[in-house]
């Protein structure tokens, strides 16, 4: 794997760690909802994992990622179309899909 690819990966981990620690105490959806900061900032982080996994496909197109469609799509809704997000869709993505990418890219970085 080239270093430029590795680097795509870490960033993607990292904010999917930034995400968890922003969590920790987050215990319920009511929680996340009332607080406004936290959602920005976790917005922020997935946004950061949208165009990463973009440029890691432009430079890698057999890297297989789970549903990198939706992904590149929300970086581009978050980035450009912000008032259309729903926050019980940023939830849902945080709860199920997040984990499952966490595992694919940590696969890719131990081979």
């Amino acid at each position: 794997m080239k270093r430029e690819e590795k680097k795509y990966l870490f960033d993607i981990l990292e904010s999917i760690d930034v995400i968890e620690v922003y969590l920790k105490n987050v215990l319920t959806y009511k929680d996340f909802v009332n607080d406004q900061m936290l959602q920005d900032a976790i917005t922020r982080r997935l946004e950061i994992i949208g165009e990463a996994t973009i440029q890691l496909l432009k430079l890698n197109s057999e890297i297989h990622i789970t549903d990198n469609r939706k992904i590149k799509g929300l970086r581009n809704r978050l980035a450009h179309e912000y008032d259309m997000i729903k926050i019980d869709e940023i939830w849902v993505i945080i709860k199920r899909s997040l984990p499952i990418l966490k595992q694919e890219v940590r696969q890719y970085l131990d081979n």
